[in-house]
């Protein structure tokens, strides 16, 4: 046991104390401090402490010095007076803190306390960004996305800060599991404002590394769940059911830009490689997916061995102020789903495409944000899908081995075109070029649902939830899906499972009392519905479990309200009300409006249980006809 100053380090346990508080401390980091401290007062070379800490591989100086500062940052030291670690010039670090050896008693239990409140520290999580799972505008076309699956939501960073992991029933993932993590790269800059080229170099490691056929790649939404958190990478594996973690940092001072990646195994903490990449400002940004898929070619042997394929290349500007435009663009798009944050990513995406008017992704992100425009209710229905399809295609003309532009047509042609045939064309090919994507993924699994094959639906969405754990809308989107299928012992357990990473989410206390009413306990189904977050979805909720519980009246003034407050753009959740009481010509009037409407909700009569009553009626086949839903 080593004693400095408040701190104990147990190098029997790898252990690091602070008073009676254990420190969470990456394995790396207490390697590299066990060693300074055990040669306290005396300069240590960069090269001495690589050699011992990393003795059985290759790693970059630049990996040593972020560890040092993010011991620093620890112990609460300061570069300019340390009390800890002092940088000798051109020579090394020397721990400076007095340090005595004592055969002091172990803590009383790792299973008392402490132990307690580092289990507990394991399940706090504070994303650091904005989330879909509430920022829910208030327009045509937002009822029914939520209800169903938040489909076009899953380019929405995940969580509302302040919530626990969920047991999500990940797999348990070994060394020869070909699965990694991408981290939000560490924006290390001194003025703090390169966090949307962390971010954006992050991302497109995520989509290079999805390109490789049998490769787990984690989705974004839970990957960067661990955004400015100093977690343990083995926690980070267990929790993402990976074996692999790629992270890294990004330092701009003044026209020089330093980017350090380095992956590293979940199960020991052991660092497979590290490359530092330095590039001058005025470059930089057409240069940085060459740097994104230089890295992801050097990853992929150490993943899948002789077995790999080669990344498929990417498309490339020559223009940085394009690509700097492109990457703004993207990190608003991701922020959320209100209108400012959309009317800037659609602004920069403007600027990416006059600098450079043949740049693929650009007009593909363009589209993208114009289908979630379009089904927020934030611009003309018609016209802004009509102008989201015009640039997916130009996207898809000018790269066609990108699966972005795949996508973008394939929600147009589900939302708004209700084609089903070509959205599976498309879908078809996106997972071709993308088979890691997520999004594409979801998006088909959405498409299966709504033409009735909901067992290859639930099976396309559970493989959503392997590459996307930690997010709310994961579980919630399952549980409705086999709520759907009448599986209710699984909804009610995936919808629990979102509460637990979020209990303010958006429509899962519907969703939970839906499953509720369908079993027969309308009672407890109440209980849940009154703890619906979102106005609207509570009123549907009241509509349907007052009828359950015979309190008419009740459930009249529900529907009254829900007409009163949202009859422009929630026909389709008033015609589920009607439907689920035997209403039927109420019922199919609403239909009606909805399909006038264009409701991007309506295909979903077709599978949704509350529809049951209207099965046998000529007109429910009449709509289906309508929809090119019948078969």
């Amino acid at each position: 046991m080593k004693l400095f100053k408040e701190f104990r380090l147990d190098t029997t346990n790898h252990i690091l104390w602070c008073d009676e508080e254990r420190v969470l401390l990456a394995p790396k980091c207490f390697d590299v401090l066990a060693y300074l401290v055990e040669h306290a007062g005396r300069v240590v070379t960069q090269d001495e402490i690589l050699d011992a800490v990393w003795s059985e591989t290759h790693v970059n100086p630049e990996v040593l010095r972020k560890y040092i500062l993010e011991i620093r940052r620890i112990l609460g030291d300061r570069h300019d007076k340390p009390e800890f670690i002092e940088t000798v010039p051109k020579r090394g670090y020397r721990f400076v803190a007095g340090v005595t050896d004592a055969n002091v008693a172990e803590p009383p239990s790792l299973a008392g306390p402490h132990d307690a409140d580092a289990k507990a520290t394991e399940k706090e999580v504070r994303s650091e960004t904005r989330g879909s799972d509430q920022e829910i505008p208030s327009a045509k076309g937002t009822l029914w996305k939520v209800v169903i699956v938040p489909v076009l939501v899953l380019v929405a960073a995940a969580g509302i800060g302040g919530f626990r992991f969920a047991h999500n029933g990940a797999k348990p993932t070994s060394l020869s599991d070909p699965s990694i993590a991408v981290l939000p790269f560490a924006d290390m800059s001194p003025t703090k404002d390169q966090e949307y080229f962390s971010d954006g170099l992050a991302e497109q490691l995520i989509h290079d590394l999805a390109k490789v056929a049998g490769l787990k790649v984690v989705a974004r939404s839970s990957a960067f769940q661990f955004k400015g958190r100093n977690e343990d990478v083995r926690d980070v594996g267990r929790k993402l059911g990976v074996a692999n973690v790629l992270e890294g940092s990004v330092r701009r001072d003044g026209n020089h830009v330093r980017i350090t990646a380095e992956l590293i195994k979940t199960d020991d903490g052991f660092h497979l490689w590290s490359q530092t990449y330095d590039r001058e400002m005025n470059d930089i940004f057409a240069v940085q997916d060459e740097i994104a898929q230089a890295t992801t070619e050097t990853l992929q042997p150490k993943l899948l061995g002789s077995n790999g394929r080669p990344v498929p290349a990417n498309s490339r500007t020559a223009n940085p102020e394009a690509y700097q435009a492109y990457l703004q663009a993207n990190y608003f798009s991701v922020r959320g789903l209100g209108k400012e944050d959309l009317d800037k990513a659609l602004a920069y995406t403007d600027t990416a495409i006059k600098f450079d008017h043949q740049y693929a992704p650009a007009w593909a992100l363009r589209a993208s944000v114009e289908n979630l425009m379009s089904e927020g209710g934030l611009t003309s229905l018609a016209e802004g899908f009509r102008r989201a399809r015009d640039d997916a295609e130009r996207a898809i003309a000018l790269n066609p081995n990108a699966a972005s532009g795949y996508l973008a047509v394939a929600e147009t042609q589900i939302y708004y075109d209700w084609d089903w045939e070509s959205a599976n064309a498309c879908l078809t090919k996106a997972a071709a070029l993308e088979p890691g994507s997520a999004e594409v993924l979801l998006v088909r699994s959405h498409l299966s649902r709504e033409l009735g094959n909901l067992d290859v639906a639930i099976k396309l969405y559970k493989q959503v939830l392997e590459l996307d754990p930690l997010r709310t809308d994961s579980h919630l989107g399952l549980g409705y899906m086999l709520y759907v299928a009448g599986r209710y012992d699984g909804a009610q357990a995936e919808v629990r499972k979102a509460l637990d990473l979020n209990p303010r989410a958006a429509l899962a206390h519907l969703t939970l009392g839906k499953v509720l009413i369908a079993t027969g306990k309308p009672q407890l189904a109440l209980a849940e519905v009154e703890n619906e977050t979102l106005e609207w979805g509570k009123l549907t909720g009241e509509a349907l479990v007052y009828h359950a519980l015979d309190r008419e009246q009740d459930s009249t003034s529900a529907i009254a309200e829900l007409i009163a407050k949202y009859r422009t753009d929630g026909a389709f959740q008033i015609a589920q009300a009607y439907s689920f009481r035997g209403e039927t010509d109420k019922a199919f009037g609403w239909l009606e409006r909805a399909y006038e409407q264009r409701d991007a909700g309506l295909p979903e009569v077709k599978t949704d249980p509350l529809f049951t009553n209207l099965h046998r009626d000529r007109r429910y086949t009449q709509l289906l006809k309508k929809l090119h839903l019948f078969t």
